[in-house]
This record gives C-alpha cells, sequence and structure tokens, in this order.
C-alpha cells in the first residue's frame, strides 16, 4: 500500500483547491508515526531556503524514506547550480524558438509540474521543470542577443493570485499525481508503483501493445500498479518504487537517463544504467566477451586512416564478412561485404559515422538462438530465422522485413547453448537480457547479449503465456521487498 501526501504550512494555503484528507501541515506531518508502507510527499511549503519549513520537510522526507518533490538535491541545485551550465542541457535550443525581444528585456513566467499558462513558453517550462523537477517555479528569461535564462526560483502556493493560474495548477496537479483522487478501494489494492516506459511510435519496440497489456496484468497480479509512460514524465520518476524500460536504449539517448535518475532516486530498474551501457556498444561487448574467453565470431576492430588496414582484415577474417557499427540494433547498422570494392566503400561510409567499427567472420546459419535470461537464469528459448533469401532475420528497406520464429522448450536447447548464453549474461550484470548465438555443429558462438530483449505476444511468450509476463513482475516485487528492508 502507499501513502500520499501534500504538505503545506497551513491547511488554509490549500483553501482554492478541491480539499482532501491527504493535505496535512508541515506540523502534521513532523508527527507523523513511522509508516510501513511506500509514502509520496508532494512538498508545497511557503519557503524552500536553507533550514526553512520547505527544506526541513524534503530532508526529513528523505530521512525517512519517503519519496518526495523537490528533492533536497533540487534545493541545492536551485541555489547553486550555474544557470549557464543547462543552457545546452535541452533547455536552448527551445529557447531558440522563441521570437527575438528587444535587447535587454525580460520575460518572467510562472510554472507549475513543467506547464504554464502561456503556450508560447510551455516547452521553456518543461525544459527547466526537467533539470529541477520542484512543483512550483518562476522562471526569468532576459533577452541578451538571444534568450536566455536569468533566473529560477522555486515559490510558494501563494504566488498563484490569480484564478486562472489557480485553475490551471489545479489541473496539472490532478494530472501530474492523479493517485491521490483515486477512491480508498483503488489505493488499497497495490503495494508499489511500477512505471513501464515505452513510446507508442516506436517502428520496432521491444514489446507490442499486447506484450504491455500483459506485463500491466501480471504487475496487478503481484500487488504492482503498473502504469505506462513516456519520454516527457523524467521529472514524474520519484513517484514509483521500479522503473521497467519497454523502449529500444541507447547511451546516447532518453533511456540512459531514465535508467540514471531512477537508480538516483532509489527505484528498482530493468534495464539498468550498467546493463545498457555494456550492451548497447558492439566494441565494449566484444572485447568484454573476448577477455573472458567466451566463444564468440573471429573478430577485429578496424579504426579510419590506417594503412593496410582492409588488407589485414581480409587476411584474417577472409570475405565475405560482417561490419557492425558498435550501438545499431535490430540489424540495423550491419552490413555483410563480399568483395575487397564492398568493403572500401561500406567500411568508408560506416568510418563516417563511428571511429571504430566491428568487423567479424561471416558465419551464416538458418536461424539464431534467442535465449532469454532474467536474474542469472534461463527463462525462454527462440529460434528467430533468417529472412528467406536474406541472411539476417530482419531485412530493412521501405518496409521492414523478418523471418519466422520457433518457441523451444528449455530443456530442448542443447546445453552448450544455455550454459553459454548465461555465462556471458553473468558478465553484464543480474537483470533482463537476451543473449543471440549461432549453432554450427559443436560450434556455439555468442553474436550480442541485448540489454531489453523483444518480448512480442505470441514469439516469446509462445510456450510460457502469462508465466513469462509473471517471472518478471516476481523479480520486480522481490527487488522492491527487499530495498524496503534495506530503507
Amino acid at each position: 500500500m502507499s501513502r500520499f501526501f501534500v504538505v503545506v504550512d497551513d491547511v488554509r494555503d490549500w483553501a482554492p483547491y478541491y480539499p482532501s484528507k491527504d493535505v496535512i501541515s508541515f506540523d502534521d506531518y513532523l508527527a507523523l508515526p513511522a509508516q510501513r508502507e511506500r509514502v509520496r510527499v508532494i512538498n508545497l511549503c511557503r519557503s524552500y531556503r536553507y533550514l526553512g519549513s520547505g527544506y526541513y520537510c524534503s530532508l526529513l522526507a528523505e530521512a525517512r524514506g519517503h519519496n518526495v518533490l523537490p528533492s533536497v538535491k533540487t534545493l541545492s541545485d536551485l541555489g547553486r547550480k550555474s544557470l549557464s551550465a543547462i543552457q545546452w542541457e535541452g533547455v536552448d535550443p527551445v529557447l531558440r524558438e522563441l521570437p527575438a525581444g528587444e535587447e535587454g528585456q525580460q520575460h518572467k513566467l510562472r510554472c507549475w509540474f513543467g506547464d504554464t499558462l502561456d503556450d508560447a513558453y510551455r516547452d521553456v517550462g518543461r525544459s527547466v521543470f526537467t533539470h529541477f523537477p520542484c512543483p512550483l517555479l518562476e522562471i526569468t528569461l532576459e533577452f541578451r542577443r538571444r534568450w536566455r535564462l536569468e533566473k529560477v526560483q522555486a515559490v510558494s502556493l501563494r504566488a498563484l493570485k490569480s484564478a486562472d493560474e489557480q485553475e490551471a495548477f489545479a489541473t496539472t496537479f490532478e494530472r501530474f499525481s492523479r493517485k491521490m483522487w483515486r477512491k480508498p478501494p483503488a489505493r488499497k489494492t497495490f503495494r508499489y508503483d511500477l512505471a513501464i516506459l515505452a513510446d507508442p511510435e516506436e517502428g520496432m519496440p521491444p514489446s507490442d501493445k499486447t506484450a504491455l497489456r500483459k506485463f500491466i496484468r501480471a504487475a496487478e497480479r503481484h500487488g504492482i500498479s503498473a502504469e505506462l509512460i513516456g519520454k516527457r514524465d523524467y521529472p514524474r520518476l520519484a513517484e514509483y518504487d521500479a522503473l521497467f524500460i519497454r523502449e529500444t536504449t541507447s547511451v546516447n539517448h532518453h533511456t540512459y537517463r531514465f535508467a540514471k535518475r531512477a537508480e538516483a532516486e532509489g527505484l528498482v530498474v530493468i534495464d539498468d544504467s550498467q546493463s545498457i551501457l555494456r550492451c548497447t556498444n558492439k566494441i565494449y561487448l566484444a572485447d568484454l566477451l573476448r577477455s573472458h574467453r567466451l566463444p564468440v565470431p573471429a573478430t577485429e576492430f578496424l579504426r579510419r586512416d590506417r594503412d593496410g588496414e582492409l588488407e589485414r582484415l581480409v587476411t584474417t577474417l577472409g570475405l565475405p564478412m560482417v561490419l557492425k557499427v558498435p550501438d545499431g540494433a535490430f540489424s540495423k547498422g550491419v552490413v555483410k561485404v563480399d568483395t575487397m570494392d564492398e568493403l572500401r566503400e561500406e567500411s568508408a561510409r560506416l568510418l563516417d559515422k563511428s571511429a571504430l567499427l566491428l568487423a567479424q567472420e561471416f558465419m551464416y546459419t538458418d536461424y539464431d538462438w534467442r535465449i532469454g535470461v532474467l536474474d542469472g537464469k534461463p527463462l525462454y528459448a527462440c529460434r528467430y530465422y533468417m529472412v528467406r533469401k536474406h541472411w539476417q532475420i530482419y531485412r530493412h528497406g521501405k518496409r521492414s522485413q523478418s523471418g519466422g520464429f520457433d518457441a523451444v522448450p528449455l530443456d530442448e536447447v542443447p546445453k552448450a547453448v544455455l550454459d553459454t548464453a548465461v555465462s556471458a549474461c553473468a558478465l553484464i550484470g543480474k537483470s533482463f537480457y537476451g543473449v543471440d548465438l549461432k549453432q554450427k555443429g559443436d560450434r556455439v558462438v555468442v553474436i550480442e547479449v541485448n540489454d531489453n530483449p523483444s518480448v512480442d505476444s505470441g514469439v516469446e511468450d509462445k510456450l510460457l503465456g502469462d508465466a513469462l509476463y509473471d517471472a518478471l513482475m516476481k523479480v520486480f516485487l522481490q527487488r522492491m521487498e527487499m530495498r524496503g528492508r534495506r530503507t
């Protein structure tokens, strides 16, 4: 069960808004007995200054293991962090979209949970809120050849004077923290809250919509309230107990930032940032596997502007060979070259994007093994077949194609395939992985380890059905319970 509190200095500060027993004074919050359940706090005290009531509210919330907005770190950043340091971190491009002003002109706007009355400045509010997750902010912009952040400060509820501002705040607050408005019976249903990060516009997501619904239902069976979120929900992460990333990950991407932020907030995270870092770069992964003597295809690194490099590769790996960009996914950025001319052309094209490429021997098989590994143990197995008249399981063009598949019981998978998959995952962590392997005769090699493997309805769950989704939620539940015992 989770509790939710809005803390104000005086409950009369909440008078313009919908009354709720969850709105309590700072004095009442001080007197709260220890809570066994998860607690979330929106701190709306009048002053966040150092050693003020708002500061102590956030400080005590963190000491009690409560999720609080704003955090002490946010309050510290508001007081100390140079605004110039965040000009280039997502805010500056938004400021450049604003119409030009007069030199020296200033403009002030208030935002609540990243929203604001003026549509023209809504993206500015969201961007600043991402860096300073504080319920109410006043932002001062100044035009000096272009718009710049001049000042960002936290303000209290009493700063919202107009009925329009108060109405907009109430609407946004309800949307931002709608758990506050749940009827009591619904609130008692769940012990924990899980955010599932997904992008409905992604062309080849790790999970289809049906699978996502099955994850949500499995979570409910384990006493977990699961909710789909998107990249704009970054500031809301502290509301949850766990984060499950069901979007294609990359280090240079918001998925990695979500993982890092969630870990900093103390959430249970799958995919964790370490797994993303280790799995999404094929150069790192290949070197890790080789250094630990796990079987991989014959592999070399290709650098630009090195005399005789291509000839060396042909001598070592032979033709045809496969070239891979370090951060490709779903067979993108992977090419097969059959001749020296193709090798020159494709390596030049790919090296324009990356200082290093991965070159591997070409090893054709009718299918690739995919072993799903969860918490260090095999979960499921599939055979993914090559697209007809193609050498990969995906073929990209105007319309992407994929080959067929077989779901295989784990007891029918060759032991060498399972053991190699588990060993590869042990080098990464104890999260949820999909290991791609090739088997040719007695030879088994690891192609790659995926940190957020595909789970699509009717494919990976073909044999396990709901048990696959339940297994993941059981791991989330165990880890959240362990974290609760540590706090």
